[in-house]
């Protein structure tokens, strides 16, 4: 195992984030703020409870999950995405380092990244509504284990775009909307029994249920469920990944 390669890689994109603080941190924590003014006051004046629990508390998790998904695939597929753009890729090649090693560094520090900022966030929160955590390892390893998966998918995203363009198409036209549709502000149960069978159909919807479960012990499908959707989607992840590798698919374009 090449530490001193996953190392470097990793401080690299780590020296990123403070390079940029204002971009990386601040500005998802103030996007957050504004979902609460808006949704916390908006809609929390009409919905007081979804499921026994206020509802400015029941979005956290899906704000948290939002922030979460969008920072890891970003920070992955752009930390992939410009050694690319400027032909350093081929020294990454060459180097005498596999492709774990090389996840280990991107993905690591994207995944770092965004827990970083999905806990910042978590206590930004705490100054607008009363937070428990039922279930705080739990919290931790979904915490983790999406950051990681969604790391994984950026960093796919980062090695098939071709351009800044579609570097930006997934996360905004399919990451998003699939979150705001998964449950983020509502619970599933409150949909008509139809478009709660289609909203079961959205994989981000187990995520968020099986988050939203290590606060308030509440969920819209059974956790073992959701536990065993982020491990499938993890695997799957990692498999395309060793495949682009071995084939050198766009990296040797």
């Amino acid at each position: 195992m090449n530490l001193r390669g996953v190392k470097a890689i990793y401080l690299y994109e780590m020296s990123r984030t403070f390079r940029t603080l204002a971009q990386s941190v601040l500005s998802p924590v103030l996007s957050t703020v504004l979902y609460f003014v808006v949704f916390g006051s908006a809609i929390g004046g009409r919905i007081q409870e979804v499921e026994g629990i206020a509802y400015g508390a029941f979005i956290v998790p899906g704000l948290i999950m939002l922030t979460l998904l969008q920072q890891s695939v970003s920070n992955a597929s752009f930390g992939i995405y410009f050694p690319k753009f400027v032909g350093t890729v081929y020294e990454l090649l060459s180097a005498p380092i596999s492709f774990i090693e090389v996840l280990m560094g991107y993905v690591g520090a994207a995944a770092t990244k965004a827990i970083m900022i999905a806990v910042i966030i978590l206590i930004t929160a705490n100054f607008f509504v009363d937070l428990t955590i039922a279930h705080p390892f739990a919290m931790v390893a979904f915490l983790i284990l999406t950051a990681i998966s969604f790391a994984l998918l950026g960093f796919i995203i980062g090695i098939w775009a071709k351009n800044f363009e579609q570097l930006q198409l997934v996360p905004l036209l399919i990451i998003t909307p699939l979150v705001f549709l998964g449950g983020a502000f509502y619970s599933a149960s409150m949909l008509p029994p139809f478009w709660e069978a289609v909203t079961r159909l959205n994989p981000v919807l187990y995520l968020i249920s099986g988050f939203r479960w290590s606060f308030f012990g509440v969920a819209d499908v059974p956790v073992g469920v959701s536990l065993g959707a982020v491990a499938v989607f993890l695997l799957l992840c990692l498999g395309i990944i060793w495949w682009i590798f071995k084939t050198g698919w766009r990296l040797r374009e």
